[in-house]
């Protein structure tokens, strides 16, 4: 029996990816540590489970160069190749290689230019073909050969049964995946059936090794249970069998007849599409839409009946809305942790040295805003590279490591996700930006300076740059306008902070899920806003001594702070007289605050937030619109566009 490598297609792909990126994390780690055991071991079984993986898909050119590149790691590994620079370049390009091939292998696909190109590059480092003491994959007839062997579980070890779930995906990858796991924990001296066989399997498979390990029971059964699709794990390590004193590891498949001796335990977790959490996200956004019309009909009913049912109701509705936005939330690692390959490719071919930290690796987000926030931060942390941090000689002079320091954290801030990219470079030059800003007619030609708010406004401008020449990382002006424009489009805003000679930071503030927020309802005429609660710091009266003019323009006096007052009527050019009873929302954006003033404010509520797209020619005023309880649209108000023009 064959598998139909459609079938798992996805799956194939999504746990290769996993070992890729774990590769590529771990080469990192090979190359900043020299002679790191520890790494070296990882990147070996990252290539030697993608390989098995490619093998039981019937990938077979893939998996004979994965074969490649596990050879030379074993070479390296028994101390019979050098660490070299050359070394890991070639592991770098191998990594690559295997990425590119990833979306269009198929059982036909032969090598691409890019793995011929490694390959070659691994040769030639290597110094021939590969000469590991593992066997390539042997195929006959398009089908992997299994190579018998004596009975490969005398000797010393301890016994582990573990029975996979009958519903397993792909069973083969799952069973390699638990040896693979196996040996993280030790040699496993004997594999029974062969791991060759275990890779074509296409059902539960009963299966054991033979573990030389030091670890306790427990530490084995939840390593192995980390494979996935395992239904129960036993270890026995009474010595009573015809192994001594270590380790062996039995999966069986369903309906075998050996009883657990450790009870099993069901698995607690499962994959699911993307698709089916939009699809969950739109319908308990509709919900929650028609909850607000249910409560206001219910309301002008005044049956005390129907009230209890429709507010037990609602409870359950805002549960079910916190379980599924809860669902979607992934953390930023996810995304983060392609970037340390990245910045060491960046820094190779800019000549600079850097020392690249991560933080905040386990802040959560929705997943629709991770898939998007990707590009941004790779603009960000090219112009850091780029712009940022010196080359090692002109740190050196201006008294500083000769190695920058860059850093992308993530961390909540409220109802808000911050993702920050700072570096300690030369920072911002405001005297250039400025004369680019005036040759530009950006800036008055009076502005002597540029604050922190005026320098973004200027350098997000499309087009925009103070490279004197393009280059193949930047100088063409689309980095900060690229990222300012999709940040806005995230529902999101992008803050500035740079000092000369120490630094800059690039601030990400999103919020944490865009598909349903907490908003503030205002009135301003007949027409009806939303204001996000996450921008709303608190709201007053509009009352004369609170409003005061300064040189010819109102403020607000709050708390003796003086802030800048925004007319919603006059910000959205409605016509008519504004009302006499008014109110005031005070909005902020970071650390900047404003006083806006509507007409009336209508309260909070739990709105659907519902992308468009504007018309050219008008307001960039809004991030979206939603339907209120009564089925009227309403626009959100982007105060971030509001804070552009105060």
């Amino acid at each position: 029996m064959t598998i139909d490598p459609s079938r798992y297609a996805e799956l194939f792909r999504t746990e290769s990816r996993e070992q890729l990126s774990a590769m590529n994390r771990n080469l990192l780690l090979l190359e900043q540590g020299g002679e790191d055991q520890e790494a070296l071991g990882a990147v070996f079984r990252a290539v030697h489970t993608f390989k098995g993986m490619c093998a039981t898909m019937g990938f077979h050119s893939v998996a004979e160069f994965a074969h490649e590149v596990e050879s030379l790691l074993d070479r390296v590994r028994r101390g019979e190749k050098a660490h070299t620079p050359e070394l890991m370049d070639a592991l770098f390009a191998a990594a690559d290689a295997l990425e590119g091939a990833l979306e269009g292998v198929s059982e036909s696909s032969g090598m691409t230019e890019a793995m011929t190109a490694a390959l070659q590059r691994l040769h030639d480092v290597a110094g021939g073909s590969a000469t590991s003491e593992f066997p390539a994959v042997r195929l006959a007839g398009g089908a992997l050969v299994e190579v018998a062997a004596a009975d490969p579980l005398e000797g010393p070890g301890v016994i582990v049964r573990v029975k996979q779930r009958a519903d397993t995906m792909l069973p083969g990858v799952r069973a390699f995946l638990a040896v693979t796991k196996a040996r993280t924990l030790g040699d496993v001296a004997a594999v029974s059936p062969s791991e060759d066989a275990l890779r074509e399997a296409t059902e539960p498979q009963a299966f054991a090794m033979r573990l030389l390990t030091a670890h306790s029971a427990e530490e084995i059964e939840r390593t192995i249970r980390t494979a996935g699709d395992v239904e129960h794990v036993e270890v026995d390590a009474s010595g009573h069998t015809r192994r001594q004193s270590r380790a062996v590891v039995e999966v069986v498949a369903e309906g075998a007849s050996a009883a657990p001796a450790v009870a099993a335990r069901a698995t607690r977790h499962v994959r699911i599409d993307l698709a089916r959490l939009d699809t969950l996200m739109n319908l308990i956004g509709e919900l929650v839409i028609t909850r607000g019309r249910l409560l206001q009909l219910s309301a002008g009913i005044g049956d005390p009946r129907l009230d209890d049912a429709m507010q037990q109701a609602s409870r359950l509705i805002a549960d079910l809305q916190s379980e599924i936005i809860t669902s979607r939330m992934v953390p930023v690692w996810q995304v983060f942790d392609r970037f340390p390959r990245l910045v060491r490719d960046a820094a190779r071919q800019l000549g600079k040295e850097v020392t690249f930290a991560i933080e905040g690796k386990d802040i959560e987000l929705d997943r629709s805003l991770l898939d998007e926030i990707g590009e941004p931060l790779v603009h960000l942390l090219r112009n850091a590279m780029d712009h940022g941090i010196e080359t090692p000689e002109a740190r050196v002079l201006a008294g500083k490591p000769r190695a920058g320091r860059l850093v992308l954290s993530a961390a909540r801030d409220r109802a808000a996700v911050l993702i920050r990219v700072a570096d300690d470079g030369k920072g911002v030059d405001r005297a250039k930006v400025l004369a680019r800003a005036k040759a530009g007619g950006l800036v008055d030609a009076s502005v002597t300076s540029l604050d922190d708010e005026q320098l973004l406004r200027c350098i997000a401008q499309p087009g925009f740059s103070t490279a004197e020449q393009v280059s193949g990382m930047s100088g063409r002006g689309v980095g900060v306008d690229a990222v300012q424009t999709k940040v806005r489009t995230l529902g999101g805003l992008v803050e500035m902070r740079s000092v000369e000679g120490q630094g800059t930071t690039m601030t990400i503030r999103l919020p944490v899920t865009l598909a349903i927020v907490r908003a503030l309802l205002a009135r301003t005429g007949s027409e009806r806003y939303a204001l996000t609660l996450t921008h709303v710091r608190e709201t007053l009266e509009y009352g004369e001594g609170a409003v005061q003019q300064v040189r010819g323009r109102d403020v607000l006096v709050l708390r003796d702070e003086v802030l800048p007052l925004l007319d919603l009527r006059t910000v959205v050019r409605q016509a008519g007289e504004p009302e006499r009873s008014r109110e005031i929302v005070v909005i902020e954006r970071g650390e900047r605050r404003s006083g806006l003033v509507v007409d009336e404010l209508i309260g909070q509520q739990d709105i659907v937030v519902k992308q468009f797209d504007a018309p050219r020619e008008g307001l960039a005023l809004f991030s979206g619109a939603t339907i209120l309880a009564d089925g009227a649209p309403a626009l959100i108000v982007d105060v971030g566009s509001l804070f552009q023009g105060s």
